[in-house]
């Protein structure tokens, strides 16, 4: 009796185990990301005006607020050199003077026939002033007199062209000349910067173009410094470049410590001022061939937006066209979307505005 009862409460458990099995095989498996109608669940973002401080970044470079390659004016031999690499000089000091005695020997010449020739005009004035000589030979000598002076005064220049002074205060950079070196006008001799203030160029789209001014504030850092500088922009280039279509500023900053040197990279924070606008997370913003598109989500169908965008922060960015204020923008599960996927909202990330 006992064996008999056992058998028939193995075989009751086995189609038991076989029932279950088959109903589970059956049964569909939901997706976690989907609800039972089958909608994916996403999280939207409704837009909404925000007060944004809108600022926008571009790369420049700093620029010496003077800078000049020094240069004789005439040739000749180089006799003095009074110059140190990366020395401060000051305007008006010596830099470099060339062998000048040929033209101060003709000076000296041209200055010994000047003084006889107003020696010679003196007597022929008091001869005239009692008619022993005629007027015609008093011109001659005046005019001997006059010639020689513009004689004189064109050595002058010719010897000032000799010495090579600085046109600032300034930096002297590396020296490409050597004391006995002969100079031509095209041979340059250092090169002089003057790095305080600073200058930096950058520049911006021309979408912008009418919101900066001068006079307005920007800030900038550069490579291996965390300190933030200042600057404040002083002109704007009067044309648009017609390859790039953006619009080159310059700025100035102050440079009494000699931190920014001529050349380093430089990037710019410009402010564009204060503005309500809409604002979607970064993350619903999705490149497309011609330009940049969101997914909205209307009717319980998801709906591709092609938009404008503006500014840019480091969470959101500023869309100019395309969304209307109380659009439901999806910022979730987007590599599973396509146009007019079944969608229901998970969450509003934005409950609280």
């Amino acid at each position: 009796m006992r064996p008999l009862i056992l058998i028939l409460l193995v075989i009751a458990g086995l189609a038991g185990w076989k029932y279950y099995a088959n109903k589970s095989d059956d049964a569909p498996v939901q997706p976690r990301s989907r609800t039972a109608r089958g909608a994916i669940a996403v999280e939207v973002y409704i837009a909404s005006e925000e007060a944004s401080e809108n600022v926008i970044n571009a790369t420049g470079t700093i620029v010496a607020n003077e800078q000049v390659d020094l240069q004789s004016e005439t040739t000749g031999r180089l006799i003095e050199l009074n110059i140190s690499e990366g020395s401060y000089v000051r305007k008006d000091d010596v830099i470099a003077r060339i062998d000048a005695r040929d033209l101060l020997a003709q000076r000296k010449k041209v200055k010994f026939e000047q003084d006889l020739a107003q020696q010679i005009e003196a007597r022929q004035k008091k001869l005239l002033d009692i008619d022993a000589i005629s007027k015609e030979e008093y011109d001659i000598s005046v005019n001997r007199v006059n010639t020689l002076d513009i004689d004189l005064e064109l050595l002058d220049v010719q010897i000032a062209k000799t010495v090579v002074r600085a046109p600032f205060n300034g930096y002297i950079g590396f020296k490409n000349v050597s004391l006995g070196a002969y100079l031509t006008p095209n041979i340059v001799i250092a090169t002089l910067l003057q790095t305080n203030p600073a200058k930096i160029d950058f520049s911006i789209p021309e979408k912008y173009a009418a919101k900066v001014t001068p006079g307005t504030q920007v800030s900038f850092s550069i490579d291996g410094q965390d300190k933030q500088f200042q600057a404040t922009i002083r002109a704007l280039d009067p044309k648009i470049d017609e390859d790039l279509r953006t619009l080159r500023l310059r700025a100035y900053a102050q440079n009494t410590g000699r931190a920014l040197l001529p050349g380093m990279f430089a990037r710019v924070e410009v402010p564009l001022g204060a503005e309500q606008s809409i604002m979607v997370p970064t993350q619903a913003i999705i490149p497309i061939l011609k330009g940049k598109k969101v997914f909205v989500k209307r009717a319980g169908k998801v709906k591709g937006v092609e938009v404008l965008t503006g500014v840019r922060t480091d969470e959101k960015v500023q869309i100019r066209e395309g969304l209307a204020l109380g659009d439901s923008v999806i910022v979730s599960a987007l590599m599973s979307l396509r146009e007019g996927t079944s969608v229901q909202t998970k969450s509003v990330v934005n409950s609280g505005i």
